[in-house]
């Protein structure tokens, strides 16, 4: 899939556990888990709103485009 997620960079930046992030967020870790791994389909505006707040950051640091050449496709 051409759109990587990298919610573990943001995650070791901010020195935060994905169990911290899931509780502060109010998604299940195992949610967080699929998210975060990229085998998501759809992510809601909310729950990625509620990401950069608890992260403090924005959306394009959690995602970014990659051509299928780059991500191994």
């Amino acid at each position: 899939m051409p759109i990587a997620v990298d919610i573990d960079v943001m995650l070791a930046k901010r020195k935060m556990s994905v169990g911290e992030l899931a509780e502060r967020v109010g998604i299940t870790p195992a949610n967080l888990a699929v998210l975060k791994n990229g085998r998501a389909k759809a992510v809601r505006f909310a729950t990625l709103a509620a990401l950069c707040d608890v992260l403090e950051c924005q959306p394009g640091d959690l995602l970014r485009w990659e051509t299928e050449d780059a991500a191994g496709g």
